[in-house]
C-alpha cells in the first residue's frame, strides 16, 4: 500500500469550451494521446449543479486538436475508424488509472 503525500494537491488540466450559440462547457483534461497525424484530448465533462453531474452518463468526450493562426482548437473527430482507433487507445492508457466499465 503506497502512503500519500499530505503536501501534494491535485490540479486538473480544465479547458472550456463554447458552442455555436454561445453556450460555455467546462472539462478536465484527462489524458493526451498524440500519434503521427494528430493530437487528441480526452475530457471529462465538469459540472457546478449536482444534479447535472448524477444525470451525465459519464462517457469521456473525445476531441482533436487543430491549429489555426497559432491558435489551438478542438473539434469532433468524424471519422469512425480514426474515433475507434483513437478511443481504443485512450481506454488502454486510463483503464489502470480509473475504473472503466467497457460495454
Amino acid at each position: 500500500m503506497s502512503e500519500i503525500n499530505k503536501n501534494e494537491e491535485y490540479n486538473p488540466d480544465i479547458v472550456s469550451l463554447v458552442d455555436d450559440e454561445g453556450k460555455e462547457y467546462i472539462f478536465e483534461v484527462l489524458d493526451a494521446v498524440e500519434t503521427d497525424e494528430a493530437r487528441y484530448l480526452a475530457l471529462l465533462p465538469q459540472y457546478t449543479d449536482p444534479q447535472a453531474m448524477l444525470d451525465d452518463s459519464g462517457e469521456l468526450i473525445i476531441v482533436k486538436v487543430g491549429e489555426d493562426n497559432g491558435e489551438e482548437y478542438f473539434y469532433e473527430i468524424e471519422d469512425d475508424d480514426e474515433y475507434e482507433t483513437i478511443a481504443d487507445a485512450f481506454v488502454d492508457r486510463l483503464q489502470d488509472r480509473f475504473e472503466i466499465d467497457e460495454q
